[in-house]
C-alpha cells in the first residue's frame, strides 16, 4: 500500500511540475501588484486599455507599427505610423477609450522598424532593468520602461528626485540615444 502511495504522489507531482512556472508568475505578479503605487483597480484598468487600444487599431492602422503602455490611465504611442494624418487619428482613437486621461503620442512618421530594431530595443529597456535593481533612490517597480529606437520612455508615479534618477541610470546605459520622461509627479512619495 505504501508503495502504491508513493507512486500516486510521485505521479502528481510529475503531472503538477508545469504548474509550477505559473504559481511563481502569480506570486510574483502579486507581489508586483502589493508595492505598486496605482491601486489594483487602475493597474487593470492599464491592462484593459492595452487590450482595448489593440483592438481598435489592430485592423484600421494595419499599415502602422503601434506599440502602446498604459499607467495610471495615461497612455504612451511609441512605434511607426506611415503619415502624419495617420498618427493623429491613432491617437485620437485612443482618446475615444472612455478610461482614458492622457495620451503621449510619440510615433515616428516612418516605416516600420525591423524585427533587429524592436530585438535591440528589447536588450536596452533589459539593460535598464537590470541596472535599476539595487539603487537607493527609487523602486525598479515604480518605474516603466519602453524603449523604441533607441530612445528611452519612463513612466511612473514618482517624486521629481526619483524621476530624474531613474533617467540618469537610463541615460548612462549602453545603446540608449535619449531618455523621455512621461512621469505623473508626485509632491512626494506616499509612505508605505
Amino acid at each position: 500500500m505504501r508503495l502504491f502511495t508513493l507512486s500516486l504522489l510521485l505521479l502528481a507531482a510529475f503531472m503538477l511540475q508545469g504548474c509550477f512556472p505559473l504559481v511563481a508568475t502569480g506570486v510574483g505578479a502579486t507581489a508586483m501588484m502589493l508595492d505598486d503605487r496605482r491601486t489594483s483597480g487602475i493597474y487593470i484598468e492599464d491592462e484593459n486599455i492595452e487590450w482595448k487600444t489593440l483592438a481598435r487599431t489592430r485592423e484600421k492602422f494595419k499599415d502602422a507599427h503601434i506599440n502602446t503602455t498604459s499607467y495610471n490611465l495615461s497612455v504612451l504611442l511609441t512605434g511607426e505610423a506611415p503619415t502624419e494624418a495617420m498618427k493623429n487619428e491613432i491617437a485620437e482613437v485612443v482618446r475615444g477609450i472612455p478610461s482614458v486621461k492622457a495620451v503621449t503620442n510619440e510615433i515616428a512618421v516612418s516605416g516600420n522598424s525591423s524585427l533587429t530594431s524592436r530585438g535591440n530595443d528589447t536588450l536596452i529597456t533589459s539593460s535598464v532593468k537590470a541596472r535599476f535593481i539595487g539603487n537607493s533612490a527609487f523602486s525598479p517597480n515604480h518605474v516603466k520602461v519602453v524603449t523604441e529606437a533607441g530612445v528611452v520612455y519612463l513612466m511612473g508615479l514618482a517624486t521629481q528626485l526619483e524621476g530624474d534618477a531613474a533617467a540618469e541610470v537610463a541615460r548612462t546605459t549602453s545603446g540608449v540615444t535619449r531618455v523621455v520622461k512621461v512621469f505623473e509627479y508626485l509632491a512626494q512619495a506616499p509612505k508605505r
